[in-house]
């Protein structure tokens, strides 16, 4: 019969055992372990409620089956305790056993609403921590540092606040990965306080997604083991010190650094310095810095200012004429820059917009790429460009599935003068000499599509938390409410496999559009593909691809929205699907997605129904009883989730607050 063992059972023996041996017992001591764990480490983490990964941790539970814990023998030469056989994982008392020692905590995605145990610095053998995807809250503890053994720390993606204390880089010594992105951290980056200030052992530091300010630690560019450093969607400004050239992957992005990046990253990758202060310039930007002047006296300051601002009139007046005269030519011929093709012997004609200044028609024509996908109206490649120039995403239009070049040119214009952080941009748009045209889009590398990280396979597929869903869902939103706001047209095609991901789950809308440069037939195609996937609006009939308007966005992304939250393809059913568990009073937890539901304490409080009730407004067969994208934005806005309620420098890529960026004119 198996016999109930109160949790003080373990610390009895404790000190019976060691005081007859003479010896004083203290619960740091390596027989305590188990009941350290139990008493002061499980609390903690699962908060006011129960948890179902901790419900194991109990003295009637074998050790050898107690959720996300590895532990060793306190041999000499320590060992891993074997579990895997039928009677280890039967064994009751291998709880008492004094000799044990805990090696590893595992228990990401566990639902843990408590908070970061200070008690876990005092495991003498503990390794590692992976805490990552929880709700843990709290300041991370100063006695962290005094960890005796702990090489891997992951508490990304919890609710963790306060600032990053000094004492974690005492730690270098043994530390190799360190993960606390997507948090509520604040302040600067401390400098090591101690006398190991290389941190030789770090491999992988990841202090994005969280509210860091201040300047860049110069001291990062001395830790000389660091292959991996993560320090995007921060709040870090001012200069990059040169010495980082060792780091193998680097992201900066999306914070406010300026000045010139230091030559020895000028190999970096442009997507490591995107989102900054626009006084950020040097390769690999195309921005380029300004020549400092030279030490000059006063005077010779004041007569070089005078020389150059005369130049500067007879410059202006002379560019003026010549851009009045190119504008002219683009309105008769819709083109901004003409080239000549290399090689080609005929004419081809580049127009390129903001951020594509870089781009010539033969670094265009001679990319070499790769088909990545094809679609009704295009082949879409993956191009890289000669000398290091990065890559670029080429669209070749299908033949006979484009307007002419008058009429294709207003529209290319309308496109290329769009720009929000969270739409993709088009840099550039190419037509040959035979009628064969290209746009030219920014590559962005390691992003998926949202179909993709929805409906993909599980193996390497990110937690999808309603924080981050909400967070993509703004994205979405915010980019379609500029379009409408700002240029008064239709995106014309959203859908999930339009909408592009990065790893911090910032959203990107492409095809902007698009569908206005395809002729009749080729433009039906497109919006056939929608209505079978379910996102096509009702009032659109057969042959309506003309009817495309702002409200029929906001029906496709009322079917977006339902995706996220219910986990389901889309599909037009999806709203039936809604109501019909209204009707039959089903349990609205049912009509969640299970990944989305494990978190979510309450649907009310989380903002979950309200975010349902939300897209069956938006999917109202009737297209004026639904709501507009900017109202879609401020609905979202309100409904945060309770994690995500912080500074919209984290919640978006370039902190644009509430509501949408400032429309550009068309």
């Amino acid at each position: 019969m198996r016999m109930m063992v109160p949790r003080c059972f373990f610390l009895i023996v404790v000190v019976t055992l060691s005081a007859g041996a003479g010896v004083i017992a203290s619960p740091s001591a390596a027989s305590s372990d188990v009941a350290l764990l139990l008493e002061r480490v499980k609390p903690a983490l699962q908060g006011q409620g129960a948890n179902a990964q901790l419900s194991t941790w109990t003295a009637s539970t074998p050790l050898c089956l107690w959720r996300g814990l590895r532990w060793s023998t306190a041999l000499a030469f320590p060992r891993p305790l074997p579990c895997d056989s039928p009677a280890a994982r039967a064994n009751l008392s291998l709880a008492r056993d004094p000799s044990l020692l805990l090696l590893s905590l595992r228990l990401p995605a566990a639902a843990l609403a408590g908070h970061r145990p200070p008690a876990l610095a005092a495991f003498s053998a503990l390794v590692s921590i992976y805490l990552a995807h929880n709700a843990l809250t709290g300041p991370i503890p100063l006695d962290l540092g005094n960890a005796p053994a702990l090489a891997v720390l992951d508490l990304a993606s919890n609710r963790l606040q306060g600032a990053l204390p000094p004492s974690i880089w005492n730690l270098c010594d043994r530390l190799t990965h360190l993960r606390l992105h997507d948090n509520a951290l604040t302040g600067p980056i401390p400098d090591p306080a101690g006398p190991n200030t290389t941190c030789d052992a770090l491999r992988l530091l990841d202090l994005a997604a969280n509210r860091l300010s201040g300047a860049f630690p110069s001291s990062l560019a001395a830790f000389r083991g660091l292959q991996t450093l993560d320090l995007s969607a921060n709040r870090l400004s001012g200069p990059i010190p040169p010495g980082l050239s060792p780091i193998h992957a680097l992201n900066l992005s999306y914070n406010n650094f300026s000045g010139q990046i230091p030559p020895d990253l000028a190999a970096s990758a442009p997507d490591s310095f995107l989102g900054n202060s626009p006084a950020l310039c040097g390769p690999p930007l195309a921005q380029q810095c300004l020549a400092k002047p030279s030490g000059l006296s006063p005077s010779g300051v004041a007569a070089m200012v005078i020389g150059l601002m005369a130049a500067a009139v007879v410059l202006a007046s002379v560019s003026i004429g010549w851009a009045q005269g190119r504008w002219r030519a683009s309105e008769e011929g819709g083109t901004l820059v003409e080239a000549t093709e290399d090689g080609a012997g005929g004419e081809g004609k580049l127009v390129v917009f903001q951020g594509g200044e870089h781009l010539t028609l033969e670094e265009v024509l001679n990319a070499t790429g790769q088909v990545v996908n094809k679609a009704s109206y295009c082949t879409v490649y993956k191009a890289k460009l000669a000398e290091g120039g990065g890559s670029i995403e080429l669209r070749l239009l299908r033949e006979g599935s484009c307007k002419d070049a008058e009429s294709c040119a207003p529209v290319v214009r309308r496109i290329g003068r769009a720009r929000h952080e969270n739409l993709v941009p088009l840099r550039a748009f190419y037509q040959g000499r035979r009628g064969e045209k290209l746009l030219v889009y920014d590559y962005f590398p390691g992003h998926r599509t949202l179909h993709e990280v929805l409906h993909g396979e599980q193996q390497g597929r990110p937690a999808l938390t309603w924080a981050r869903r909400h967070k993509i869902a703004l994205g979405v939103a915010r980019a379609l409410a500029y379009v409408h706001a700002g240029h008064g047209e239709a995106h014309g095609n959203v859908r999930s496999s339009n909408v592009l991901v990065d790893e911090c789950f910032v959203a990107r809308v492409a095809e902007y559009a698009v569908h206005r440069l395809l002729v009749p037939s080729a433009a039906e195609a497109v919006l056939a593909t929608a209505k079978a996937d379910g996102y096509r609006a009702p009032e659109l009939q057969s042959k309506g691809y003309c009817k495309c308007s702002p409200r029929t966005d906001v029906y496709a992304f009322g079917i977006l929205l339902l995706e996220l939250v219910m986990g389901r393809r889309a599909s037009g059913e999806l709203p039936a699907v809604v109501k019909a568990a209204v009707l039959e009073e089903v349990t609205m937890m049912e009509v969640f997605d299970a990944e989305l539901a494990r978190g979510v304490r309450s649907p009310s409080e989380e903002g979950l129904l309200q975010a349902l009730k939300l897209a069956m407004g938006c999917c109202a067969p009737v297209a004026a009883a639904r709501p507009t994208m900017a109202e879609v934005v401020r609905q979202l806005e309100e409904i945060r989730p309770r994690n995500s309620s912080r500074p919209s420098a984290i919640y978006s890529p370039v902190g644009t607050g509430t509501g949408t960026a400032t429309p550009t004119a068309a």
